[in-house]
């Protein structure tokens, strides 16, 4: 059973406290690191767990193995690092983090260390997803040809201003960080590495500083193409469709894949839902058990960052950027 401290106690530290809670015999979490126990006395309550404001006497206590780190994504770089130079096993929520520079730093902390790492990216556990990476890698729609990506919701009208996600700083490239790095993170994984990125990125919806509106073209390494659109202001909607030399592929949801031929025949597959926070909890307790240091391939999660880094750059220039 690894014993894992959250680092961050909000609402998605919380969902992920409670994907695991009661229900998993491979990991479960001990402490939460929180700037005001006074306001998470409910954590203690409900789940048993101790609470502390120190990050340094969790990386000290050798009753904790791992920590899970739900915090401001301008903190994950520095975060990491301490967590490994203390040979602790890190989880880290998406993004991990928000310069290609500062993710090429935290792994390298890693390696050196010994750790496991592991990225927060659930919906690689999304029952639809699961099954359209099985398919392509069984060449069910021959050679991956074009991908196109729309994750988007109704943010901006739910946050609050004074929120720490409600800026540039800490959400730059609009909903990248919240829901398009998703998108890219499955396209990386099924394509390969992104090499150009060309971006709009805007802000029509004023209540917070966070651009609403985001598109963007891709290209990739091995040729792939595919474009982007993440908004923060609009209706929850979540879609990836691979298109390939032998047919189609297109996610509509996570419990929903639709997969067409070059005959123009189509077939619906549907899915029972799945508890994804516990799905890649346990992914994370699997790894460290076997010894495996990486769930994700370092040059994928390196990748997505700096895409992620790309759309925001390409949004401000009005130009392509090459990532390298």
């Amino acid at each position: 059973m690894l014993r894992a401290a959250i680092c961050g106690a909000g609402r998605w530290g919380t969902r992920l406290i409670e994907s695991v809670h009661g229900k998993s015999d491979k990991i479960r979490f001990v402490t939460a690191v929180t700037r005001d126990p006074t306001s998470k006395r409910a954590l203690t309550d409900r789940f048993g767990l101790a609470l502390t404001t120190s990050y340094a006497a969790v990386l000290a206590d050798p009753a904790i193995d791992a920590v899970v780190l739900a915090t401001p994504h301008s903190q994950h770089a520095a975060e990491v690092i301490a967590a490994a130079k203390a040979g602790k096993h890190v989880f880290c929520e998406k993004p991990f983090t928000l310069t290609q520079q500062d993710a090429q730093d935290a792994i390298a902390a890693c390696k050196a260390a010994g750790v496991t790492l592991h990225v927060g990216f659930n919906r690689r556990h999304a029952p639809a997803y699961v099954d359209m990476a099985r398919r392509i890698a069984a060449g069910d729609i021959g050679k991956i040809r074009h991908i196109e990506g729309q994750f988007s919701g109704p943010a901006s009208y739910q946050t609050e201003p004074g929120n720490w996600r409600s800026n540039q700083i800490e959400s730059p490239g609009g909903s990248m960080t919240a829901r398009g790095v998703h998108v890219i993170d499955s396209m990386v994984h099924l394509a390969g590495p992104a090499a150009t990125v060309f971006a709009f990125s805007g802000r029509l919806q004023h209540d917070i500083d966070v651009d609403d509106t985001t598109s963007c073209l891709l290209r990739f390494a091995g040729g792939v193409t595919g474009y982007l659109g993440t908004l923060h202001a609009t209706a929850a909607f979540y879609r990836i469709h691979v298109f390939g030399s032998k047919g189609a592929l297109e996610m509509r949801g996570e419990t929903e894949l639709l997969a067409s031929d070059l005959a123009g025949k189509v077939e619906r597959f549907t899915f029972d839902p799945a508890d994804k926070e516990r799905a890649v909890l346990e992914a994370f307790a699997d790894a460290v058990a076997n010894g495996t240091k990486f769930v994700i391939a370092p040059d994928e999660i390196v990748n997505t960052v700096a895409v992620m880094q790309a759309v925001a750059a390409s949004s401000r220039s009005g130009k392509a950027v090459t990532i390298g």
